[in-house]
């Protein structure tokens, strides 16, 4: 039997096969293996492995129809690595397999074999996720909880100074952690192979393959499988914007452009040196969407967060003049567009209760928006806006706070614009950008207040949340890819204290709804008008719950300050940043207030507060006090 059929021709032709990864790539039986792989333009492929001996006339392929070929190698087997042979008039290149499910480490061999080679693999797995599978959410989660602890993999904990822990001696302790912790999810930065370990991932090479550094692709299963057990859910970093220019991958892979654009305007990413996907073309919408099923399908991700949108979705970005327009004469890359369109579509379709996020950085409308309304269909996106204004706030000394008290408040006018996330990501740590420790101002103590600030503010701010690791404990230094976190921080208190804060806020917002339900009724302000004193203060509220968010950003404690109230009764302190037990110095309202029949603030009640310097107050009404 052939192995493809007229299915997989027509599908193919259409851009329209959604599982490509079941025929394309490496596939062994009991007997041998099938390959096949896309090459239209080749005059000649064949498979070449260490089963023959890297002989490139033991196996040639046929090509059978739609650019694709195939062949049948009796004796090769699981744990074999393997190229193919590509030839095209002069041109001859071995490329790894574009489908390939694992790769090796990089070999120091002859032509034939140097470079990552891809290997015969297996997918099997006994999963014993079944509860979690079957409570997912997906889009339900936009009335739920979404707390987002974003990992490194090689550089969150190491084992002997220098080693990463591999998928399988992470999976337990940073399961248990970002469970203590009270994060919902983790974001795992890619683990798609990646030949340059400084990319981060982000310039692949197997789309298909976890990276060969942490373990097997049973291993990667095993750690998202005990993320699963222990109730945390998992969203994979994914990059369809561009992929890696190294000579054995996707980069002129028949002799032809192939899966990058024929113009070359376009081809090249000018900011990292990377080559462009043709969304144009069917065998790439295939091999992309096809991808992203794939995650979801044979490694139970919850979900893909897309990296760099925006360079998708406008053909001049980061290009200056040197940039072709759609065929409209537009800046618009249409067929981007009508990609990123179709991935939501084929995500949701194939697996309602996963997610999407976009990292996107202008003004495109309806990201989030379904594609029946011509949005791009995405679940969520990422605040790029919220971040850059609110981090930019931070980062002034207190005294001139007050010439910016519109970068905390702007975000407000289009906070329900789209289904936010709020992201301090990674992208904020590194490059010369400083830890989020070395943001804020002032001596320690001040830097550790500010940054409670911060992320009382990350909490109490209308939208999803996510936190990069490191960040919850005060990081000293610019995240590095090559160091483990600076754990040993944690034996002093003001880090221990520091986390312990963003412990008890991740509890608080996954503990009420007011937090969570993100409709424009659930947000409003109390006064967001004293600049002259750097004081803000919100209401966020659900089915008559409220909680009253007052921020005070000098370190200035500020006496008999009066804040308005929805109701009367007793407002106790459910969470004080100033507390000792958070490393303050105790200043605050121990016992709580009574609001009183004195309007303020346009609202009926009111109360008289101690706030606290660089201070964050969160009130809750017992009524029953």
């Amino acid at each position: 039997m052939p192995l493809f059929d007229k299915d997989d021709f027509y599908y193919w032709n259409q851009g329209t096969h959604r599982r490509p990864y079941d025929k394309l790539g490496a596939h062994p039986n009991q007997q041998g293996c099938w390959f096949g792989v896309w090459a239209p333009h080749a005059d000649n492929v064949s498979v070449i492995g260490s089963f023959n001996d890297w002989n490139t006339e033991a196996h040639p392929m046929k090509k059978v129809d739609a650019g694709l070929w195939e062949v049948y190698v009796r004796g090769a087997k699981e744990g074999d690595p393997y190229k193919f042979r590509v030839q095209r008039g002069s041109y001859v290149a071995d490329k790894t397999d574009p489908y390939a499910f694992a790769m090796e480490p990089p070999s120091p061999g002859g032509s034939s074999t140097a470079g990552l080679s891809s290997i015969i693999t297996s997918l099997d797995y006994r999963w014993n996720d079944e509860e979690w599978m079957a409570s997912r959410t997906g889009p339900e989660s936009l009335k739920q909880p979404v707390s987002v602890y974003e990992v490194h993999l090689g550089s969150w904990r190491h084992g002997e100074p220098g080693e990463s822990l591999s998928y399988r001696e992470i999976a337990e302790p940073l399961a248990n952690y970002v469970k203590e912790m009270g994060f919902t999810h983790v974001e795992l930065m890619p683990v798609m192979e990646h030949p340059f370990y400084g990319s981060w991932g982000y310039q692949v090479v197997g789309f298909y393959a976890p990276t060969y550094r942490f373990g097997t692709p049973e291993d990667f299963k095993y750690l998202i499988d005990t993320l699963h057990q222990h109730g945390i859910g998992v969203l994979l970093d994914w990059v369809p914007g561009h992929f890696a220019p190294d000579p054995q991958g996707l980069v002129f892979f028949d002799g032809s452009t192939l899966y990058e654009y024929d113009d070359p305007r376009m081809r090249y990413h000018p900011d990292w040196g990377t080559l462009v996907f043709d969304y144009n073309k069917p065998g790439v919408r295939n091999f992309l969407i096809g991808n992203a099923l794939y995650w979801l399908d044979e490694y139970h991700i919850d979900g893909l967060r897309v990296d760099a949108v925006a360079s998708m979705l406008y053909r001049d970005y980061s290009r200056g003049s040197d940039w072709s327009p759609n065929m409209f004469g537009g800046r618009e890359n249409l067929e981007a567009i009508d990609f990123l369109k179709k991935m939501n579509e084929a995500v949701f379709e194939e697996f309602p209760t996963a997610m999407t996020l976009a990292e996107e950085s202008t003004a495109y409308p309806g990201v989030s928006a379904p594609t029946y309304n011509d949005g791009l269909g995405f679940l969520y996106k990422w605040n790029m806006g919220w971040m850059h204004d609110t981090l930019l706030y931070m980062s002034k000394d207190p005294v001139h706070r007050k010439y910016h008290h519109d970068n905390l408040t702007f975000s407000l006018v289009y906070a329900f614009s789209e289904q936010y996330m709020l992201p301090l990501s990674h992208d904020e740590v590194v490059h010369g950008k400083r830890s989020m420790w070395d943001k804020m101002p002032g001596d320690d103590w001040q830097k550790a207040a500010n940054l409670r600030l911060l992320y009382g503010h990350l909490i109490g701010h209308p939208g999803k949340k996510l936190l990069f690791m490191g960040n919850e404990f005060g990081q000293y230094s610019e995240w590095d890819h090559n160091h483990s976190l600076d754990w040993h921080l944690l034996e002093k208190p003001i880090h221990s204290k520091l986390k312990l804060w963003v412990k008890d806020l991740l509890h608080l917002y996954s503990d009420n709804p007011a937090l969570w339900s993100d409709s424009s009724d659930s947000f409003e302000w109390i006064d967001f008008r004293d600049a002259t004193n750097s004081v803000l203060s919100y209401r966020r509220t659900h089915d008559g719950e409220d909680l009253i968010f007052i921020l005070n950003m000098t370190p200035v404690p500020r006496q008999n300050y009066r804040i308005g109230l929805p109701r009367e009764g007793t407002w106790k302190e459910v969470l004080n940043s100033d507390a000792g037990v958070y490393g303050g110095g105790g200043i605050g309202n121990l016992g709580g207030v009574e609001s009183t029949p004195v309007p303020y603030h346009g609202r009926p009640f009111s109360a008289v507060l101690t706030l606290p310097p660089l201070g964050m107050l969160v009130l809750a009404c017992d009524e029953n006090g």
